[in-house]
């Protein structure tokens, strides 16, 4: 089959690879209908610890099952399916809790061995898919490929991180970040309650969009002074990073109002940041973390697409055929575009 693999020294190209089969009484095989360029799938390439050159990448898939394992009791041949973007047993400790991510059977599809052990990716025409009663999710009559592409990271990331904030109707929330994880973030906000979303974001065209979506946008230099008008200097309920590092945490500290809320669902390299911990002691301040779960929130996810409250869709700037992929990466990582989908089939 042909496959996006990675070439070494930031480099991706497609190329032929081995079909993938089932290997255990769980697995299924899908083949791929719709793919898509995530920012982790640039940052993975970018900075390639635990990534071997011939990688099958990308970790966000739609498709058709096309075979699988006696041990699949919740899919059939044909049927049209969405996967997490990390397999998790669906049995554990973890599992039944909802927190799939922490299961000890998590593999990251297409990142080498950054989170887990290695996992062929996803942009490719076929796929195998570990634990397919857990990771994989029927797409209802309804919701388009091109919609159901993002529930497996882009918008179960933004939704998490809104579950996460525990925003209450009417809260002002702010999002640091237009990229597709800021964007779908705010549309998840304005679906779940929040009153008004202020997203931030340096670049015009970002905001532009985000604003056309229903947010109250400004550049980073403006939104200290944007909040306080909106919330009688109090400072935002929940603040939302969407961008990851030392930078999104600065900023959302000084977004935030005394015992307010601060999420943090960007990646994160930096072994460390300097809390400022006096002033969250006195502020009464949380600081948590989320990593979007299919798993655990495909219901929410697929009704909020389904019932048009969100459209995911609003990021997607390209549509392109696997062999355009290179390119598109190359777009993507020079903020040219903002999400490309792969149209395999």
């Amino acid at each position: 089959m042909r496959a996006v693999v990675y070439t070494g020294e930031g480099r991706v190209e497609v190329d032929t690879v081995p079909d993938p089969g089932v290997e255990e009484p769980t697995d299924v095989v899908v083949r791929v209908r719709r793919a898509a360029v995530c920012g982790t799938d640039l940052h993975v390439v970018a900075h390639p610890t635990g990534l071997p050159e011939g990688f099958v990448l990308g970790h966000e898939f739609v498709g058709e099952v096309v075979d699988l394992g006696a041990g699949v009791h919740g899919h059939r041949r044909g049927g049209l399916v969405v996967g997490a973007d990390f397999t998790s047993c669906g049995r554990c400790w973890w599992c039944r809790r909802g927190d799939h991510w922490e299961c000890a059977e998590r593999q990251f599809f297409g990142t080498g061995s950054a989170f887990g052990p290695a996992l062929p990716g996803a942009q490719a025409e076929l796929v195998r898919v570990p634990h397919a009663d857990t990771v994989l999710q029927a797409v209802p009559d309804g919701v388009d490929v091109d919609a159901a592409v993002f529930l497996g990271d882009t918008l179960a990331t933004g939704y998490a991180a809104v579950q996460r904030a525990a925003i209450r109707p009417g809260d002002t929330v702010a999002v640091i970040g237009g990229g597709p994880v800021g964007q779908l973030t705010s549309l998840a906000a304005q679906a779940c309650g929040a009153g008004i979303v202020v997203l931030v974001e340096p670049v015009d065209a970002r905001r532009e969009l985000a604003a056309a979506q229903g947010a109250v946008v400004a550049t980073p230099d403006d939104a200290r002074a944007l909040v306080d008008r909106l919330t009688d200097r109090r400072g935002a309920d929940a603040v939302i990073d969407a961008i990851g590092g030392p930078r999104g945490l600065q900023t959302g500290f000084a977004l935030v109002r005394r015992r307010g809320t601060v999420v943090s669902v960007g990646v994160h390299t930096d072994p460390g940041w300097e809390l400022p911990v006096a002033r969250a002691f006195a502020d009464e301040l949380t600081l948590t973390f989320a990593i979007g779960d299919l798993a655990r929130d495909a219901g929410p996810l697929l009704a909020l697409v389904r019932s048009g409250a969100v459209d995911p869709t609003v990021v997607a700037s390209e549509t392109v055929p696997l062999d355009a992929v290179p390119e598109a990466y190359a777009r993507m990582a020079g903020r040219r575009t903002l999400k490309t989908l792969i149209a395999i089939q």
